[in-house]
């Protein structure tokens, strides 16, 4: 592990694969409740070819935040990552965010795109404002506000795990937490009092303009089994961003590089080397 002085802030990462000054640096950007031991199962096949750099977010895994302070915030995270890039050569780097860090590495590609040269997102997280899905009340509070005010009380009640399995079941389906592996569970753990960071973070709903000016060559992903939001939106935003490109991935859902690694790192490397 090693880390980067960014905003104030130690940012850890992992890095992985070629020399320092050598190869192209791949950044990834972990999701909620994950860390940079996220990616774990494809980074030994994504840095044959190039460097990977996984970062942890602030107030993430391996710091044991206390859930104390107003510096948790979306525009945080993402001015953090962009800082944190500024430090990587060379550049433009590639960068890739899964769900809370799609949504992150989306918002760096809208601000900063000097710095990258493609970006992956796989089933980025967030809501769709009423330019994307009509469905949508202006005035309604977001799902996503919603779901994070449930799961922060479970934790402040002293229901940690129960904010977990709910959480996880949520998105992967009925009884995936009792599922998932020792090593898995202990991440999310982790990380779990970062939920109550969500309550306050103040993500903005995904826009079609949005889209509409991103430039950087881009891929969306999905897994094939996955329900919902997180299915809906990269559909969504592939329609409007220029030339974007999309992939499924099979007999997988949200954790889809975890779920069937070879064939993420296949269509991920694919379009890297395209």
């Amino acid at each position: 592990m090693q880390t980067i002085h960014v905003n104030g802030y130690d940012m850890a990462y992992l890095e992985v694969g070629k020399g320092k000054d050598g190869g192209d640096p791949l950044v990834c950007v972990h999701g909620t409740l994950g860390d940079f031991r996220t990616w774990y199962a494809v980074l030994g096949p994504l840095s044959k070819k190039r460097r990977v750099i996984s970062v942890s977010l602030r107030h993430f895994f391996p710091e044991h935040w206390d859930g104390e302070g107003d510096d948790y915030r979306m525009a945080r995270h993402i001015a953090d990552v962009i800082a944190f890039i500024e430090q990587i050569n060379p550049k433009p780097i590639d960068l890739m965010g899964h769900s809370r860090g799609g949504y992150i590495a989306f918002r760096v590609a809208q601000q900063r795109p000097e710095l990258l040269r493609k970006v992956v997102l796989a089933e980025p997280g967030g809501d769709l404002d009423a330019s994307l899905d009509p469905s949508v009340s202006p005035s309604a509070t977001p799902a996503m506000a919603l779901r994070a005010a449930a799961f922060a009380e479970r934790v402040r009640s002293g229901d940690a795990e129960g904010a977990l399995e709910d959480f996880v079941d949520g998105v992967d389906g009925e009884h995936t937490w009792r599922r998932l592996p020792t090593a898995a569970k202990q991440q999310l753990r982790d990380n779990v009092i970062t939920f109550l960071g969500q309550l306050h973070e103040a993500r903005k709903p995904y826009a079609k303009a949005d889209m509409l000016g991103i430039r950087t060559p881009t891929l969306l992903i999905g897994g094939g089994d996955t329900k919902g939001s997180l299915s809906r939106n990269w559909r969504a935003m592939a329609e409007h961003i220029v030339g974007a490109r999309t992939a499924v991935i099979p007999n997988a859902k949200h954790w889809m590089f975890a779920q069937n690694p070879e064939e993420f790192c296949r269509v991920v490397t694919e379009f890297l080397e395209s």
